[in-house]
């Protein structure tokens, strides 16, 4: 959890997979400034591999690209934006919004905060390292994730959850290296991303069911905004 919050629930799921090809959209457009070819753009080479991994429609994916890029006249500017704060209880949460109108945004963030609470810009992201997250799983038994960490020049790893998915986290500047190394160690990667990884989470033991609840609906309402790409938290288990 302290990587990125993530919804949890069938009805949750489904619907998170439902905005997914929106927030994709999204980071190709914002990505595609940097220029239309993925082969010379590796954020948008990233972003372009993820949407494929999940399907998303070829002439939605170019159509995204070609807006980013200013290319025809549908083109479109979002901005990248960081909102930092605490969800109830204390616990630090950093979203992270693209918005093609940040004075929508922000009023909606300030309202979302209001059973949290707003920071200033540093209030909490001193309190996060700025990383990148790889998802992979393994593509032959027996893969060895610390081995495979080590020898792609990942910084560390999160064991495998109930699904099987080893999350890798490199420095921010590497994350493109590890991604294109994953394979030849025996992982196939799921998603890669820059992130922000808690440097003192809150333990979820020290918090009572019921405070943790409200953690939970907090972070679902911030996440269930359309300008939400990610939501970052300090919070372990």
């Amino acid at each position: 959890m302290g990587a990125q919050w993530k919804a949890k629930g069938k009805a949750q799921v489904a619907d998170a997979k439902g905005k997914l090809f929106g927030k994709l959209a999204k980071e190709i457009m914002v990505a595609a400034r940097g220029g239309a070819d993925p082969a010379g753009n590796s954020r948008l080479r990233l972003a372009v591999e993820q949407a494929r991994k999940v399907s998303m429609p070829k002439d939605t994916l170019e159509r995204a690209i070609k807006k980013g890029a200013g290319i025809g006249a549908d083109a479109v500017n979002f901005e990248s934006v960081i909102y930092e704060g605490f969800a109830p209880h204390r616990v630090p949460v950093m979203v992270a919004c693209l918005t093609d109108n940040v004075n929508r945004t922000a009023p909606e963030m300030r309202v979302l905060f209001r059973k949290g609470q707003l920071g200033t810009s540093g209030s909490v992201s001193w309190d996060f390292d700025h990383v990148g997250f790889i998802e992979a799983e393994p593509a032959t038994p027996g893969a060895d994730a610390e081995l495979a960490a080590i020898e792609a020049g990942a910084q560390d790893f999160e064991a495998a959850d109930e699904d099987g998915v080893t999350v890798f986290i490199t420095d921010a500047t590497d994350l493109d290296v590890v991604n294109r190394a994953l394979p030849a160690q025996g992982f196939t990667v799921l998603s890669a991303k820059l992130g922000y990884k808690p440097k003192n989470p809150v333990k979820a033991s020290e918090l009572t069911a019921e405070q943790l609840e409200e953690v939970e609906a907090f972070l679902a309402a911030i996440d269930n905004n359309d300008d939400v790409q990610n939501v970052y938290v300090g919070l372990s288990s």
